[in-house]
């Protein structure tokens, strides 16, 4: 059977970014792959954006998503660890427009919600749940920003009405809206 949709997901960062991919297939999310991007070694800020920029672009060509979602900063007290996140979100946003692939924005705590259903659930509790949703069986506790990654693809497939929407318009709008417009008969 082949893929209704392939959704890559991505907690950006400037020290390790993590990623995962999820395919959507008659209305049932599963597991692709998963992995971080390890920028630590490389001192300069902008160089390590450049590679951020790079490396997703490498696993766009290699999974040919048809959807990114990724996780927005926190609203945190320090203004430079926000700009910094800002610019890696600005690189992902790059690579996305450069191969005309939607990309979409979750909080936190609306991810951490979705998956768990608890707003404030932490790092842990997120990868096992993704791990027992998507049956993993790969050691999430090392891959801690990776399963973060994989959360922002579950959480866009929850709250994207994929069930109900393999194809969305134009990879924009859809929704509910659409849905009742399109199913008046199903609505009581």
């Amino acid at each position: 059977m082949q893929a209704d949709k392939l959704i890559l997901g991505i907690d950006p960062g400037t020290q390790i970014s993590g990623w995962g991919v999820v395919v959507v297939r008659g209305g049932t999310c599963s597991y692709v792959s998963m992995g971080i991007i390890d920028l630590r070694k490389e001192k300069d800020l902008f160089t390590r954006i450049g590679i951020l920029f790079k490396e997703v672009l490498k696993l766009v060509d290699k999974y040919h998503p048809d959807e990114i979602a990724m996780e927005a900063p926190f609203y945190g007290k320090n203004l430079q660890s926000m700009l910094k996140l800002g610019r890696a979100q600005g690189a992902l946003i790059a690579v996305a427009h450069s191969r005309d692939i939607p990309i979409f924005e979750y909080a936190p705590r609306k991810i951490k919600l979705s998956i768990t259903g608890r707003g404030a659930a932490s790092k842990e509790q997120v990868a096992t749940v993704i791990s027992k949703i998507l049956s993993i069986n790969e050691p999430s506790s090392l891959f801690l920003d990776a399963t973060d990654g994989l959360a922002a693809a579950l959480c866009h497939y929850l709250n994207s009405n994929t069930a109900f929407f393999t194809k969305r318009s134009s990879g924009h709008g859809g929704g509910w809206g659409k849905f009742i417009k399109d199913n008046p008969d199903r609505i009581k």
